[in-house]
């Protein structure tokens, strides 16, 4: 009998062992997700470390503290500002984030309420659009560099082993 209670203690210990080493390898591979790592504004290498000083773009009222960023990533040290006037292209980023919203607000505004110029309908939206536009844009503006940078840095789940991209 002492032989069977043992034989059965090490089956149960085997089992937690390979359910505890299942978990940790479940959690040390599992990849950051794409979508969310842009919401909530991470490096785009490591998808970790985050790229602005500040999350909320609202908490200082005035505009020149949008994009205050770290040189680089606190968890990867990949450097954000690559080189000189590489935020450039996020203008044509936030062009098409400020397309997307007019055109998503514009279905609304046609599916609940309807468009017609006979009552100032298209109006209204042109007002409503505007103001949603002015209060979207400082989170606009910082999502489309954290979009932007993702065009020349891309994810790299050994970032301890490999350096850096850089240009220059």
């Amino acid at each position: 009998m002492p032989c069977g209670v043992n034989k059965l203690e090490k089956e149960k210990e085997w089992i937690v062992f390979q359910n505890n080493n299942n978990s940790k390898m479940a959690t040390s591979n599992k990849i950051p997700n794409y979508y969310i790592s842009i919401l909530k504004m991470k490096c785009p290498r490591c998808r970790k470390g985050k790229m602005f000083k500040d999350a909320n773009p609202y908490k200082k009222l005035s505009l020149k503290h949008i994009f205050d960023m770290d040189e680089n990533c606190s968890e990867c040290n990949q450097k954000y500002d690559m080189e000189p006037g590489f935020w450039y292209g996020t203008g044509y980023v936030s062009y098409a984030l400020a397309v997307a919203v007019s055109v998503s607000t514009f279905v609304a505004w046609w599916v609940l309420i309807g468009v017609s110029t006979e009552d100032n309908r298209i109006f209204y939206w042109l007002l409503f659009n505007t103001l949603t536009l002015i209060i979207l844009q400082p989170w606009m503006m910082r999502l489309s560099r954290v979009i932007y940078i993702r065009f020349f840095v891309f994810y790299d789940k050994d970032y301890k082993e490999h350096q850096p991209k850089l240009f220059e």
